[in-house]
């Protein structure tokens, strides 16, 4: 669904990212660890063409990234504020994106009934901006609103971070159904091994910019991944 090959990214004398390949297949969900720096946000920005590389390509599906826009149709994604309009309200910007992919009155009020465990009572009927909302508050806009056309593809950078605890609890739990319905391939960023060895079958170490690991999901893997970073 997703592949990678011969990419590299660049900054000043620094290789951000240098994946000579990488395959994510559909219906995959795909973790990716790392320290600050490793390259997995600049990775994800590659995957979806918010930077452009110096070299390589990525596609989605059958469709190159940089050459059309074709695969944002089924893709859905939340790497940081810059996604939301900060300006509206929650209600207001989960209209927008709504009307941006077709949806109907009636699908936005499965939608807000779908999330509402999730939202907590924090988010709707507030009569807060977003930008006045909390930064997990925040989050969980981004997050619902990258799921909200149900995309076949799901990109979330760091999605545990400034969330609760329940919310990280509820989180998983949506984040564990959606993989193991095998409708969507995600791919999914986090500095908590713990959440994201239970998230994901599969996991990749990122190390200035290379691929150091890449580890099928198992009963060890938690351990191995906390060997690794522990050196």
């Amino acid at each position: 669904m997703i592949e990678a090959r011969d990419l590299i990214k660049v900054y000043g004398d620094v290789t951000a990212v240098y994946i000579p390949h990488i395959k994510i297949e559909k219906g995959e969900s795909f973790g990716l660890v790392g320290n600050n720096g490793a390259g997995k946000t600049t990775l994800f920005r590659l995957i979806l063409d918010l930077i452009r590389p110096e070299g390589g390509f990525v596609m989605s599906g059958e469709h190159y990234v940089m050459q059309n826009d074709d695969w944002k149709k089924y893709t859905g994604s939340y790497l940081d504020e810059g996604f939301l309009i900060d300006f509206l309200t929650p209600e207001e910007y989960f209209e927008f994106i709504g009307n941006v992919h077709g949806l109907t009155d009636g699908d936005l009020a499965d939608f807000y009934a779908e999330f509402d465990e999730f939202f907590d009572g924090e988010i709707l009927g507030k009569e807060k901006l977003i930008r006045e909302l909390s930064k997990g508050n925040q989050k969980k806009i981004g997050i619902a609103a990258a799921l909200m056309q149900k995309p076949e593809v799901l990109v979330l950078d760091e999605p545990f971070a400034s969330l609760d605890p329940t919310t990280q609890i509820r989180l998983k739990n949506l984040l564990g159904k959606l993989r193991d319905d095998k409708e969507i391939t995600m791919l999914i960023s986090s500095h908590d091994l713990n959440h994201v060895t239970e998230v994901c079958e599969r996991i990749v170490i990122l190390e200035k910019g290379l691929i150091v690991h890449d580890l099928k999901t198992s009963g060890d893997t938690l351990r191995k991944l906390e060997e690794y970073f522990r050196r």
